[in-house]
């Protein structure tokens, strides 16, 4: 028997499988957490993601979301970027970040 975080299903060829919804459980964390917090920082694009950023803000959480404009199709869907009080492109945490690999 799967855990309850676990969906167990059949892949149509007599394989057992496991799913997992990762996005229900971040949100379920984030509404968790919330009167806890000030700001909370999601690295997602997935538009899915807005309801939960402004139900966060409804209750006084500043949401700072990390993705990238870069990538063709960028990465973060439209009303997600606009939804967030900050919006940060991985590309401006590179220089930040990175560091040069050293070959001794």
């Amino acid at each position: 028997m799967a855990p309850p975080s676990l969906k167990e299903f059949d892949d149509g060829e007599g394989r057992r499988k496991f799913k997992r919804s990762m996005s229900v459980e971040l949100v379920i964390d984030a509404f968790g957490m919330a009167k806890h917090i000030d700001n909370i920082v999601l690295f997602s694009g997935d538009g899915n993601f807005r309801a939960l950023v402004e139900a966060l803000q409804r209750r006084g959480v500043r949401v700072t979301v990390v993705s990238t404009l870069l990538s063709k199709p960028p990465m973060i869907a439209d009303e997600l970027r606009r939804q967030a009080d900050v919006f940060t492109d991985l590309a401006e945490l590179k220089a930040v970040i990175s560091r040069t690999l050293e070959i001794v």
